[in-house]
């Protein structure tokens, strides 16, 4: 067990965290249904929710159905705005009853807790995840960390029961250096997980973004210092309130660079839909210049642009693909065309993972695959780099292709196959690449709704093996 002592800055870190401006940000968030229940709302918002909806959401108060037990309702004012002329938005971050009709779900989803070393490092793949803060500005309500968000208290491989905790620079830091050292020690690779050094670094929650410039510009030295070599910061702040991407900010990561000009900086945004970032004018119709082009947001263009505009920054766009919000390829078409047109990437689109309530969010397998399909029609060769994933607890899996025709002699492939390829795998990744065949089975929004139907597995997705540490013992596996 390691056991760090107090975090003490290096001069050059000292110089940089003291060349950080914080600033008080005005986000005017909403919290809970209470603003909207009992009318304080301010009167251009008293429709966000209509009477019939409030009347049902009151009367789940206390209950076993009470959405907010499930995820805590909040919203800025600028996504408030902008989801009054957009349907998609407005089910994006209003809460419904129909969320816990079925609670169905996993409360730790991918069993990401097996692989969390520190408390709030997850070191599954060849990167580390840190929850560095718990809440966003606002909560989407299909959110992939519910039991995170709503501080839920989750079992883990050990048998405890706890909240997820949050990272802290002195554990982090000790944990990175003492598994780079065993790696460099041991000729490049880890002698029990067969990884690669640890060398990028994903910051997320929550959302990074809600943090103060000085404690995000203290991760990122602190990151520096102990030998990593890229780091993501993983947002939605773009959308919920994108003034947050100010010059202090950008004087931040000016700063940062020129002190640590080595490491790579990658900002992972998250729009669901283009409702989220183009104007619309009173008729909700989108608002385009006199040469046909889609006007964004002025205060959403402004952040991109000011992250684009620095060089050293890539900056990715990745979403879920969700039910009644984005479950639409003319809308996916436009939100791919539209990133690639400004500068920005697009990485994943996503399948519901199975989190608590996942059913009342997820869409088909099959048809999310359809959708994106459909709506990559049209787009050149550089707007179609996402591809669709969906987290196996084994590793992140590609849904490579859907066939409607049978492949001839394979047995259970009438109604065509659905291929999986294993994108990621943890430890030494000795699957990456694998596929796994199945039977088309157009009601599935999960792997275990195809467990009948298996017809090639060669990635082992559905044998899949469950690490369980032991204070004695290796990882060993178990079945789930």
């Amino acid at each position: 067990m390691i056991q760090p002592q107090k975090y003490v800055p290096t001069d050059k870190e000292q110089a940089f965290l003291e060349s950080i401006e914080d600033v008080q940000y005005k986000r005017e968030i909403l919290n809970g249904l209470k603003p909207f229940l009992d009318g304080s709302t301010s009167e251009d918002l008293k429709g966000f929710y209509s009477s019939d909806e409030l009347v049902q959401l009151g009367g789940l108060k206390g209950g076993d159905r009470d959405v907010e037990k499930r995820m805590p309702v909040k919203v800025t004012r600028h996504f408030a705005e902008l989801a009054m002329k957009s349907k998609p938005i407005q089910r994006l971050v209003k809460a419904s009853p129909d969320e816990t009709l079925d609670l169905a779900g996993s409360e730790d989803p991918g069993n990401q807790m097996d692989y969390a070393p520190v408390e709030g490092l997850l070191h599954k793949y060849e990167m580390g995840l840190m929850y560095v803060v718990s809440t966003c500005s606002a909560h989407c309500r299909f959110c992939y960390r519910e039991e995170l968000i709503a501080r839920k208290e989750i079992k883990r491989a050990d048998g405890t029961v706890a909240k997820k905790g949050l990272a802290k620079i002195p554990e982090i830091t000790s944990y990175i250096r003492s598994f780079n050292q065993q790696v460099a020690d041991n000729g490049g690779r880890h002698p029990v997980c067969g990884r690669e050094k640890l060398r990028e670094v994903l910051l997320s929650g929550g959302d990074p973004m809600v943090l103060n410039n000085s404690k995000i510009g203290a991760w990122l030295a602190a990151l520096a210092e102990s030998g990593v070599e890229s780091i993501r910061i993983g947002t939605k702040e773009m959308a919920f309130y994108p003034l947050r991407f100010d010059e202090s900010f950008f004087a931040m990561l000016d700063s940062f660079h020129e002190s640590y000009p080595e490491v790579g900086l990658h900002m992972m945004i998250h729009f669901e839909h283009p409702d989220e970032f183009l104007q619309k004018d009173d008729d909700f119709n989108y608002i385009t210049d006199d040469k046909g082009i889609l006007q964004w947001v002025p205060d959403t263009i402004a952040a991109m642009r000011g992250l684009l505009a620095r060089g050293w920054i890539t900056v990715e766009n990745q979403t879920p693909i969700i039910k009644d919000i984005n479950d639409d390829a003319d809308a996916l078409r436009i939100m791919q065309r539209e990133m690639k047109r400004v500068g920005a990437e697009n990485h994943y689109f996503f399948c519901g993972r199975d989190i608590v309530a996942y059913k009342a969010f997820n869409i088909p397998i099959e048809k999310a695959w359809n959708i994106l399909n459909e709506s990559q029609k049209g787009l050149s060769g550089v707007e179609t780099h996402a591809r669709l994933s969906i987290t196996h607890y084994k590793g992140k899996t590609e849904v490579n292709a859907v066939t409607n025709e049978p492949i001839p002699g394979l047995k259970g492939s009438e109604n065509g196959v659905v291929i999986f390829k294993l994108l990621r795998n943890a430890h030494g990744a000795p699957d990456r690449g694998k596929v796994c065949i199945v039977g088309r089975n157009p009601d599935a929004v999960w792997f275990n709704d195809y467990e009948d139907r298996v017809l090639f597995d060669e990635a082992g997705l559905f044998d899949y093996k469950r690490v369980v540490e032991t204070k004695d013992e290796p990882a060993e596996q178990v079945s789930r």
